[in-house]
């Protein structure tokens, strides 16, 4: 059967297309960042996230990829942020650059190969400006100088606007000295009060849209596979790094084009006026890192993401099923690694019962599942239901199976003895057996979480840890109380005050906290508040 090559959909072309990267075994890919003058937000986490995706699975897939994701670090945002508060632009986004990094490690991102900032390629944002002059697709005026749109007849392919549509909005002003209302700045001349740099123009900086088509240009020539961003950037930037890249070099090429969707707060678009604004750090404050990265692959890259807190609490109690199933099974698999378990003991406690076959059915279909949804233009949110909670199940199925006692004590029979020992040397490789086909499941559910970004780096008892630490904070709790308010219920429970041991439980789960009762031991681990479950049912 001939593997299934990867599809993307292509915002060019809009439709789905085999995937085919202009040199083989080699990709190139850009992507736009941040524009640097405040901490980043949900709509910044969804991009990263997403195309951190694209770039593991190409990986994956054997791909030597060049990754380029840029900062905007001179743009009118940060010289109105920067005066207002009485920094230098440079420096505030060089903090503000920092800043994000620090977000995107913590979401476990991967460095791409080059951060490339507006400031420090000046000289090829210039050269690029003075080569479209050259081509006659711009004109100066007064210092200024604009991209003649009229120049080009097929601008507006990537989105489909019309020329008459490209008229003054975010960061385009209105200027009389234009050509046509649709022509865009390439260089802006200096203004008192900004930081300004020389050019065959005088004194001034870029406009936005030229610094991509420059640094694109750089690191990864006029001809490269992949450039990627949020779907609010096709019209006007990505239709304007058409335009600027094709006046440069009539031979620039783009052949995929990837833009993931919006970003919704319950429904309504966010906005800080609206009060539904939330950073990346005000999110990560309350839920692990890693509940939002699932929460940003629980849907389709290209499909609008609608945040609410039930579903990043879902998301959240998901992540941590996933690592309880890891850390189980990890204590399932040392207690014979270790040699807990003595051959001939008497032993009623867990161990393994799988069959291998269901094992290798396990993984055969965990596989299948896995590389038909990725290739399927990255289907993340398939992904993670599935034959992956199938793959889950089994692992916990399987460690929760009860080991019967071995038989007691046989006559001192020498026929008895060999019967004996011929039997325990058969169950002993059965076991080994079945431990092995534990460890192969459990192998390719780390692969899978290790290209999705989901696998992390600390030991599972420390990641578990992490999600109780934040539920605590979320419910306005520390550790103490909740061993408290065990103790109280298990007092409860001891005087027969049944009501009482129930409200204490009911109290914690609607804070998030479930009490879980193991023999005589109990314990709590996060859950989703019982109150937003009921939410979520209603919605």
């Amino acid at each position: 059967m001939a593997k299934e090559e990867l599809r993307v959909y292509n915002s060019m072309t809009q439709q789905k297309e085999i995937f085919k990267p202009k040199v083989s075994g080699k990709v190139g890919m850009y992507v736009c960042g941040v524009t640097a003058y405040d901490l980043s937000h949900l709509g910044h986490a969804r991009a990263a996230i997403n195309f951190d995706v694209l770039y593991r699975y190409l990986q994956h897939l054997g791909y030597e990829v060049t990754y380029v994701r840029n900062f905007t670090d001179v743009d009118d945002k940060i010289i109105r942020r920067a005066n207002e508060i009485g920094e230098d632009p440079l420096s505030l986004s060089n903090r503000f650059c920092q800043e994000y990094l620090s977000d995107m490690d913590a979401l476990q991102c991967l460095l791409p190969t080059h951060q490339p900032r507006v400031s420090d390629h000046l000289e090829e944002i210039k050269d690029m400006i003075s080569l479209i002059i050259k081509n006659d697709y711009a004109y100066a005026v007064d210092g200024d100088v604009f991209f003649a749109v009229e120049k080009l007849p097929n601008y507006g392919q990537l989105s489909g606007q019309k020329l008459e549509n490209n008229r003054a909005g975010e960061r385009v002003a209105v200027d009389s000295r234009k050509r046509n209302p649709a022509d865009f700045a390439l260089w802006k001349a200096a203004k008192p009060g900004e930081p300004s740099w020389d050019s065959p123009w005088g004194l001034g900086r870029p406009g936005w849209h030229i610094e991509c088509s420059a640094m694109s240009a750089k690191y990864l020539t006029f001809k490269f596979d992949i450039h990627g961003g949020g779907i609010d950037l096709i019209f006007p930037h990505h239709e304007n790094e058409v335009a600027q890249s094709c006046a440069a070099c009539q031979e620039s090429n783009v052949s995929y084009w990837m833009h993931n969707g919006h970003v919704t707060n319950n429904n309504e678009k966010m906005s800080k006026s609206l009060g539904n604004f939330f950073t990346i750090r005000e999110i990560i404050g309350r839920y692990h890192p890693l509940s939002l990265r699932h929460f940003v692959l629980s849907a389709h890259y290209r499909s609008p993401l609608n945040y609410t807190f039930s579903q990043l609490e879902s998301s959240s109690d998901a992540v941590y099923y996933i690592y309880q199933t890891l850390q189980d099974c990890e204590d399932s698999l040392s207690m014979f690694q270790e040699g807990i378990l003595k051959e001939g003991a008497d032993q009623s406690g867990k161990t393994i019962q799988l069959d291998p076959a269901d094992a290798q059915e396990c993984i055969r279909k965990l596989r299948s599942e896995f590389e038909t949804k990725m290739n399927d233009d990255l289907n993340t949110a398939h992904i993670l239901t599935g034959a992956f909670q199938d793959a889950l199940k089994l692992i916990n199925s399987s460690i929760n199976a009860v080991k019967k006692k071995q038989p007691k004590k046989q006559k001192q029979q020498k026929q008895k003895q060999q019967d004996q020992a011929d039997q325990e040397e058969q169950q002993k490789q059965q076991q080994l057996l079945m431990n092995q086909s534990l460890v192969e499941v459990k192998q390719e559910i780390i692969s899978f979480l290790s290209i999705l970004g989901l696998l992390s780096p600390h030991l599972y008892t420390e990641v578990l840890q992490q999600f109780k630490d934040k539920a605590l904070k979320r419910a306005d709790l520390v550790e103490s109380d909740v061993t408290n308010l065990i103790e109280a219920r298990a007092e409860a429970r001891k005087n027969k005050e049944f009501a009482k041991s129930d409200q204490i439980r009911a109290d914690l789960s609607a804070k998030g906290i479930a009490l879980m009762d193991l023999g005589k031991e109990t314990i709590w681990r996060p859950c989703v508040p019982v109150e937003q479950q009921q939410q979520s049912v209603k919605t």
